[in-house]
């Protein structure tokens, strides 16, 4: 029996489809005020939380400011500590709603580094223990466990809670 892996969010990316639209993906999924089309967690009053709707694993969150700036040095003073405060939130609900074993957490500034769009962005990426395996070694692929509908449920559930504790 033939056994067949599907992920069939990817044909968005492979294709250049819904998921590849004119213009800076942040800057017009900030302005859509669509959260859940757009996978937006959180909202601050300078950046805004998002899942990568291509993550390179379940939970990859990223992080950015509503302005668009292409470098660290375009942060201002406000963006940047609306940056480091929803990026503790976002680990602290990681931590609670997934369980990771660790995190990568980073900026991919210019083409040379990785970055997809000049906007900046920080990314955070649960990682667990043995999450590298066969299949992206020798297949270039990556099995994602979880649906991304579901990954932002858990994730604003954890934001909701966190909420009330403060509150």
């Amino acid at each position: 029996m033939e056994k067949i892996l599907w992920a069939p969010w990817r044909v968005e990316f492979v294709t250049g489809g819904e998921g590849n639209k004119e213009g800076c993906i942040f800057c017009l999924s900030a302005s859509e005020q669509e959260d859940e089309k757009n996978l937006i967690f959180e909202r601050r009053s300078k950046v805004f939380g998002m899942l990568n709707k291509f993550p390179y694993n379940t939970g990859h969150i990223m992080i950015a400011p509503y302005r668009h700036i292409t470098s660290i040095e375009g942060f201002e003073k406000e963006e940047w500590d609306d940056l480091t405060g929803l990026l503790k939130d976002a680990v602290a609900v990681l931590r609670e709603q997934m369980r990771p074993d660790g995190f990568n957490i980073g900026f991919n500034i210019g083409k040379a580094a990785g970055a997809g769009f000049d906007h900046i962005h920080l990314h955070i990426v649960p990682r667990w223990s043995g999450d590298t395996n066969f299949m992206p070694v020798l297949s270039s692929v990556k099995v994602m466990p979880e649906h991304l509908s579901r990954t932002l449920e858990r994730i604003r559930k954890g934001f909701r809670e966190r909420g009330r504790e403060s509150a």
